[in-house]
């Protein structure tokens, strides 16, 4: 019987340690430093191929011709902007964007030329919306639209934490981290609720403990599931100076919301929607309450969740639905609108969409995964008008896939 109990103990033993190991590996890159290289691992590339790849985009995207590849423009003798070529603006999403890009490849000249131009043409200086970000502004410097984006400050918060981390902080704007707490209590320290149009709010409802759309009149009551970034809100909960039990609850809404706000059979998000995850289309309309340009980018922010904090068996899910949405839709047609529910809404495709969509391969578990990965892989780099969106974001995905979107910090 002694031996029985312990055979028994032993069992019981070498599963507790298997249970304690996989634990482990299922809490994400942030407790174990590891990020999975989809391209090695599923197409068999080298790290040198890899390497080169990522290179060439940047490259075509940086330092590309000026007219018909580039979207990164240096001002001479220390900014520079990114520009929205289509738009002739540059825009609160593109500037973080471009901060990002440049902390994850070591570029601290890039970053800090970006990171000037917008302390100096677009955060505002002055007044309620101190501390905030126009979210458009010509490339003279000439603000277009005075209101700010949330997603733009979000990115550009978490930008400024990891150069903080990655190469120290400076003096005077070049202090990342005090820049990005500076962005931080901005975010929770405007007025509470708007009774006006023109009153400007916080960035994050504290109510719902949600990103706002924009901050102020009517367009703080709803949200956009592509600002939804639990993975950020994660880490602020961690280096924050303040709040940080706040920007934890944040996290933790973020992904419950996530749940709700896509189709449960295509796994599609719109653009906008109530807190309570349903679809809406802003007052002032547009057709947002679909899944159009916006909305792409949930794809990327629930696998690099996913990714850095695991322990999300519903985000595997969510990936695996969304790619097989896709795969019926047929690889090699799929367009860039629909309704949540599946119906076309376009007969047009954009590189950008397929670039988010291999990103959701870092949480699906379908074998159909390596063909979206293999689509990034041999994806031209965008060139022309819309070369913007669908470069920045062909460049994310690049990074987020190969495993060189890393957390800087600890």
């Amino acid at each position: 019987m002694k031996y029985f109990n312990r055979a028994i103990w032993g069992c019981c033993l070498i599963l507790s340690l298997m249970s304690v190991y996989a634990g482990e590996n299922s809490k994400g890159a942030f407790h174990t430093g590891q990020y999975p290289n989809l391209f090695v691992e599923l197409l068999g590339k080298s790290q040198d191929e890899v390497d080169a790849k990522i290179n060439t985009v940047y490259q075509k995207l940086f330092y590309g011709n000026n007219s018909s590849e580039r979207i990164y423009y240096p001002v001479e003798p220390d900014m520079a902007y990114i520009e929205d070529v289509n738009n002739q603006d540059v825009r609160s999403e593109g500037m973080s964007y471009g901060m990002m890009i440049a902390v994850q490849l070591d570029k601290k000249e890039e970053f800090d030329r970006l990171w000037k131009w917008a302390k100096t043409y677009m955060q505002h200086k002055s007044g309620q919306r101190k501390d905030y970000f126009a979210w458009s502004v010509r490339t003279t410097g000439a603000v277009v639209d005075s209101n700010s984006a949330s997603d733009g400050e979000e990115w550009f918060v978490t930008a400024l934490y990891f150069a903080a981390a990655r190469w120290g902080n400076g003096e005077g704007i070049y202090h990342y981290q005090k820049e990005a707490q500076t962005i931080l209590d901005a975010m929770l320290n405007k007025s509470e609720s708007s009774n006006s149009t023109k009153t400007v709010t916080n960035m994050f409802n504290k109510k719902e403990k949600q990103v706002v759309f924009v901050p102020i009149g009517n367009a703080d009551d709803f949200t956009d599931p592509s600002y939804h970034v639990p993975h950020f809100y994660q880490l602020w909960s961690k280096w924050a100076n303040h709040n940080q039990k706040f920007w934890a609850d944040v996290a933790d809404t973020s992904r419950q919301f996530l749940k709700r706000a896509v189709h449960q059979e295509t796994g599609l998000a719109a653009d906008y929607s109530g807190f309570s995850g349903k679809p809406m289309d802003a007052p002032w309309g547009g057709g947002h309450d679909a899944y159009r340009f916006d909305a792409w980018r949930v794809a990327m922010n629930v696998a690099v969740d996913y990714v850095w904090f695991g322990n999300n068996p519903w985000a595997m899910e969510q990936s695996n639905r969304l790619l097989n949405f896709f795969q019926a839709e047929g690889l090699d047609s799929y367009v860039n609108q629909y309704t949540v529910e599946g119906k076309r809404l376009s007969n047009n495709r954009s590189s950008g969409h397929w670039a988010m969509n291999a990103v959701a391969a870092l949480a699906a578990t379908s074998q159909n995964r390596k063909d979206f990965v293999q689509i990034l892989w041999d994806m031209d780099v965008p060139e022309g008008r819309y070369r913007y969106y669908d470069g920045i974001l062909q460049m994310l995905a690049l990074l987020q896939v190969s495993g060189k979107f890393m957390i800087y910090g600890s």
